[in-house]
């Protein structure tokens, strides 16, 4: 017994999946729907070309931010380099100073304007190396930003071209799919399969058309018309007849023809004919 139940819930299954199929079998094959559908998949990949938009977008933020900072630091750099050559030039002021006053070497680098002189060159120069090695760091970034950018725009525009492909694809298949149904129905038509629904319309509008002129013909002869357009022509018949006889006349065309013929002379009545004396 639970066999069977089990063989008849499978059967069933099997049947609606069958039915199942069958149906997107044949909405897929409707026109309408392989338009939605590329429709369908042109807004998803609409969708995903955006997304990626904005990411190369933020890739370009970037990069313009990072040469921002490179421009800064370059000021930077600029305003450091006048920086070390004032500390160099006070420091060789204070030198030339002491060494007139004719203090040895030795006080020179104890002299307290020196040494801040010294300290300040060295502390310049030092902040110059990294912020140098700050803006080589931020070039190098700037010029693999435009490479990756440059990649990815090449690439959007190939997504771009595959949408418009896309879009001429899916009128290209949707006539394919009207074009295949319609020689398909003359197929199974004239093979005896199917019949054609247009055909029949046809068929039915034709036997209509002769239905109703056939019925136009004999309400008219019921309703004596023919008969009156008959004696209407046969009278336009006689009106140009002796119209054009008249005119014959007139012209001296009549000839013995139109003369009247001659009445026979009646028969003399039996036993009156005369004999020969």
């Amino acid at each position: 017994m639970l066999r069977a139940l089990k063989r008849m819930f499978k059967g069933i299954w099997l049947l609606l999946v069958g039915k199942a199929d069958s149906t997107a079998d044949s909405l897929g094959r409707n026109p309408q729907v392989v338009r939605a559908q590329y429709d369908e998949v042109i807004r998803e990949k609409g969708t995903r070309i955006q997304e990626y938009q904005k990411a190369v977008a933020g890739l370009i933020a970037q990069q313009e931010q990072k040469m921002a900072k490179v421009r800064t630091l370059s000021e930077e750099l600029e305003k450091l380099e006048k920086l070390k050559a004032g500390a160099l030039a006070k420091a060789k002021q204070t030198v030339e100073k002491l060494q007139a006053a004719g203090e040895s070497k030795e006080a020179v680098h104890r002299d307290e304007d020196y040494q801040r002189c010294l300290n300040a060159f060295h502390d310049f120069s030092s902040t110059l190396q990294e912020k140098q090695a700050r803006i080589e760091e931020l070039e190098a970034d700037v010029k693999d930003y435009g490479q990756r950018i440059g990649e990815h725009k090449v690439m959007l525009e190939e997504l771009m071209r595959e949408i418009d492909k896309l879009r001429a694809e899916s009128h290209d298949a949707v006539a394919d799919v009207i074009s295949s149904k319609e020689e398909k129905a003359i197929a199974d038509t004239l093979a005896g399969i199917s019949r054609d629904s247009t055909a029949d319309e046809l068929r039915r509008l034709r036997d209509m058309r002769q239905q109703v002129k056939a019925e136009a013909r004999i309400a008219k002869e019921m309703a004596g018309t023919d008969a009156k357009a008959q004696e209407a022509e046969f009278l336009e018949y006689a009106r140009e007849s002796s119209g054009n006889d008249e005119f014959d006349a007139l012209i001296g065309l009549a000839g013995e023809k139109d003369a009247p013929a001659q009445t026979p002379a009646p028969r003399e009545a039996a036993g009156e004919s005369k004999l020969p004396e």
